[in-house]
């Protein structure tokens, strides 16, 4: 087994593939459906975040004929086959998820209090109006 280091928390390891169809199924987890793509030479890319391994191969893809996915394990959910790469590519990071959240919960509130400081505007300009023609 040969291990790789890419920094930004990703690790790259090429095993045999009885040796990770073995330690699959001694982890707690159902991952039966990745045992058929066991045949071919395998290499794992491990990562914090989940896009980060399908954007790596989706670069170096655009000189390169391989490597191709086989099969990928992302936030509990199995995908088996090159035509995930792109759905793999584009799936938000926990991160990235609670900064959507944290906005969207955001927005209403600024829009509340624009609403009010805009309606004290408004209401200091009609009495200062008034004041005025009087």
């Amino acid at each position: 087994m040969r291990r790789l280091c890419f920094g930004r928390g990703i690790k790259l390891v090429v095993t045999k593939n009885t040796l990770l169809k073995k330690a699959l199924e001694q982890a707690n987890g159902q991952y039966e459906e990745l045992y058929e793509v066991l045949k071919t030479p395998t290499s794992v890319l491990f990562s914090n975040e989940s896009s980060t391994p399908a954007k790596l191969i989706k670069e170096f893809r655009k000189t390169h004929k391989r490597p191709l996915l086989k099969a990928a394990y992302v936030e509990e959910s199995i995908y088996i086959g090159e035509n995930q790469l792109e759905v793999l590519a584009t799936i938000k990071s926990k991160n990235e998820l609670i900064g959507d959240i944290i906005l969207l919960l955001q927005s209403p509130a600024k829009n509340v209090v624009s609403a009010l400081q805009s309606g004290s505007h408004l209401l200091a300009g009609l009495v200062k109006t008034l004041s005025e023609k009087e």
